[in-house]
């Protein structure tokens, strides 16, 4: 049985062919953070033999299931053995794992909300269509989440253990990280803070990134289609529409 952690933060790294940075990523997160989940979805590429002599739980899915599925796994794991909330990064190194302990100061001074390490330093450096991405997704699931919220596209979270527990929370891919958003504010009364982060892309300086899991024109539309669905279900569109807009989004500066 896996040793108890209770009252503890656990980091879950959802990876798919990473092997080019998850060592590296993983190495740096343990230097903030000493329990760090990596789920394996699938990886083709020895994705989990980069990992095997590091101090780190590591699941595999024995084949592809998407992002969706393999936080769906490590939330589960960090429940089964206690922790009061889950940090999330993605494995190709575009976060900096130094920010983490920075999103844990947020969380402590916004009990019981969702934390977001929002891409708004050196934005500029972002893919256009990236920032169109962005742009577009924090406008549709602030109105179906029902407050603004900057940067709902970011993998870089911290969650409490209320929100890693909702059950039936549907999508997947990037689909299910919007609909978590949507699902806490709706059914836990959960709100998000973003606290401002640098990002790192191909092309940027920091070593070589792999391309990236998300297909604009694909991702976005079922991102889309899901939120507008969602819209759809809370009813009172248009009022809603209007009431969302008039608020400001929360943005914690942090440490």
């Amino acid at each position: 049985m896996a040793e108890r952690r209770a009252g503890e933060v656990a980091v879950v790294i959802p990876a798919l062919n990473e092997a080019l940075r998850i060592g590296e990523v993983v190495e740096q997160t343990l230097r903030h953070c000493p329990w760090v989940i990596v789920v394996d979805d699938g990886s083709d590429d020895g994705t989990g033999e980069c990992l095997r002599d590091l101090p780190v739980t590591v699941l595999r899915h024995p084949s592809r299931r998407g992002k969706g599925a393999a936080l769906r796994t490590g939330f589960a794991e960090a429940l089964a053995r206690g922790a009061r909330g889950v940090l999330t990064i993605d494995g190709d190194g575009q976060h900096d794992p130094a920010d983490l302990p920075r999103l844990l100061e947020a969380a402590a001074r916004h009990p019981r909300c969702i934390v977001i390490g929002a891409r708004l330093h050196h934005r500029a450096a972002a893919p256009a269509f990236r920032r169109m991405a962005n742009a577009f997704g924090d406008w549709g699931v602030a109105w179906a989440a029902g407050h603004r919220i900057v940067d709902t596209q970011s993998g870089q979270r911290y969650y409490p253990s209320s929100v890693i527990a909702l059950d039936d929370v549907p999508g997947e891919d990037f689909v299910f990280e919007a609909q978590l958003l949507i699902s806490a504010a709706r059914r836990l009364g959960v709100r998000c803070v973003s606290v401002p982060v640098v990002t790192r892309y191909r092309g940027s300086e920091g070593g070589p990134l792999r391309r990236s899991h998300f297909r604009p024109l694909r991702d976005l539309y079922r991102i889309t289609s899901h939120v507008v669905r969602q819209v759809l279900l809370h009813g009172d569109v248009w009022r809603e529409y209007a009431r969302v807009r008039a608020q400001r989004p929360r943005v914690d500066p942090g440490a």
